[in-house]
């Protein structure tokens, strides 16, 4: 994979406005990371659609660089993941189970992906995450260190080990409240790795099964410095930067469509309805 995207890192940088000179370090890690974020949004149009996105690198790159889409983490990490790689950073992909809501850990599989990378020197891996389409996701990567608090950007995160019976740490990334201060768990992990093959059908899960909620309804997520817009549904929410939310209810197709192409830089492929009847 590493060699098609070789091929295009131009492209990808003009893609995410990304500027400066290229290293296997980790300021560039931490540019790219953030870039990528605020460039680039999550989507889940071809699940909606019923259809599970490819994950082969050539259509990666027409997709998310050459077209004005995004996608979802199966997508985003491994074309992150491809460019990591080209540029000689280590990069391990991990699944993780997301517990945002959730009563318990064991209640939710593992269906998201995240990417454990490592800095040539450097003898501390971090985790990096480019596709977690929710109000707590990783603006930049941080180190795999636990009890310890990060600022990356604009938010906070920490990472702590979670009580489990396998025989592997579990650990668990959580995200400071803007507002309450309160610490929120996101996603639980090991550090196993696993493999194109997995992920090819986890994605085909994702996208494809009709219980899956990327397959019942739209989901778009677009971040800025200033705020974070999500599209879940109907609901739009808009958290601001000093944490202030408002939320409205989009009641026309024809808004949708709007808010898609102004307000997340998505084109919606034709014939395509993204409201529930």
């Amino acid at each position: 994979m590493s060699d098609t995207l070789r091929l295009d890192l131009d492209e990808y940088l003009r893609r995410i406005g990304g500027e400066g000179e290229l290293r296997a370090d980790l300021a560039t890690l931490r540019r790219l990371h953030l870039a990528h974020m605020r460039s680039i949004p999550f989507e889940n149009l071809d699940a909606l659609r019923g259809t599970a996105p490819s994950l082969e690198p050539a259509d990666l790159v027409a997709k998310l660089l050459h077209s004005r889409r995004g996608g979802y983490c199966y997508e985003h990490n491994t074309l992150f993941a491809g460019v990591l790689e080209a540029l000689g950073f280590g990069v391990t992909l991990l699944t993780a189970r997301v517990v945002v809501g959730a009563d318990r850990i064991e209640s939710r599989p593992r269906t998201h992906m995240a990417l454990l990378v490592e800095v040539p020197g450097d003898p501390q891996p971090y985790l990096a995450d480019v596709g977690f389409g929710a109000i707590g996701a990783l603006l930049e990567p941080v180190p795999l260190t636990a009890g310890v608090e990060f600022q990356d950007a604009e938010r906070r995160h920490r990472l702590v080990h979670a009580p489990h019976a396998g025989p592997l740490e579990m650990w668990l990334l959580q995200a400071q409240d803007q507002v309450k201060g309160d610490w929120v768990d996101q996603y639980a992990f090991t550090l196993e790795p696993f493999e194109k093959p997995d992920f090819e059908v986890i994605n085909w899960h994702i996208g494809t099964n009709p219980r899956s909620p990327f397959t019942q309804r739209v989901y778009v997520q677009n971040i800025t410095a200033e705020r974070h817009l999500l599209l879940d549904g109907r609901l739009l929410t808009e958290t601001r930067a000093d944490g202030t939310v408002v939320e409205r209810e989009v009641t026309e197709e024809a808004e949708a469509r709007r808010l898609l192409d102004e307000e997340f830089g998505i084109d919606v492929p034709e014939g395509m309805g993204l409201l529930p009847r």
